[in-house]
């Protein structure tokens, strides 16, 4: 008997409507997923948001002449706006803005691995949740798992980086130059803080935003697996 319908499934296929063969196709494609196919699946989008922001973001300018560019902590305008008048400190909000984003810029070059790391921590009891979820899903199970095991390590590469292009040294000489001024009272806002927090926050937009285009827009599925995951949430 089984000869027969093997020899009958080929006119069935010739025969049927091509939509209806269509069916069939994307059936036996989404039953071939695996756990492991949807996990790594959703890990090969985020790789690929990873990638892009950190190449974004860490070219030059990827920050200061972007949307995601690092203003000032709002307790050091306090101490920016009182110097000023001080010769030699007339252009200290642009020079000190540029040098946080400068410093931000550099660290993002080092943040892939980070990012990296995390997202092989997906786990597969996760993988069909998040796959079934919002446009931001994978984000953020990445942001909610990780975000802070990602800012303790990278906050000591945004105080190198800082270092590097000497936003540091500037920023401690006016902070000195602002406590000599009579009776105002001593600041000293953690820079290196601000700046790290900032920075996460445009590397995690970033990977939201492919994350979506990956989800919403088949031509960024550039891969085979890519294509077989997201389909099932179509």
């Amino acid at each position: 008997m089984k000869k027969v319908y093997l020899f009958l499934l080929p006119l069935f296929l010739i025969s049927c409507d091509p939509a209806d063969f269509q069916k069939v196709l994307d059936t036996a494609n989404q039953v071939a997923l695996s756990d492991a196919d949807i996990a790594n699946g959703l890990k090969q989008a985020l790789d690929l948001g990873v990638g892009e922001s950190v190449n974004f973001l860490s070219a030059k300018d990827g920050f200061y002449e972007s949307a995601y560019k690092i203003l000032l902590p709002e307790e050091a305008y306090t101490v920016i706006n009182k110097l000023k008048g001080i010769p030699g400190f007339t252009n200290v909000e642009e020079e000190l803005l540029k040098l946080i984003n400068r410093g931000a810029e550099d660290a993002a070059s080092k943040a892939g691995p980070i990012f990296y790391s995390a997202i092989r921590g997906i786990t597969f009891d996760d993988a069909l949740t998040i796959l079934t979820g919002p446009d931001n899903a994978a984000t953020n199970y990445l942001n909610n798992k990780t975000y802070n095991n990602l800012y303790s390590e990278f906050t000591p590469v945004i105080v190198n980086s800082l270092q590097k292009v000497n936003a540091q040294q500037y920023w401690a000489d006016i902070i000195n130059t602002y406590n000599k001024i009579p009776f105002v009272e001593k600041k000293n806002p953690d820079l290196a803080n601000h700046v790290t927090s900032k920075a996460l926050v445009g590397l995690f937009d970033l990977v939201e935003n492919k994350e979506a285009g990956i989800r919403n827009d088949i031509s960024q599925r550039t891969s085979d697996l890519l294509k077989r995951v997201f389909e099932r949430q179509d």
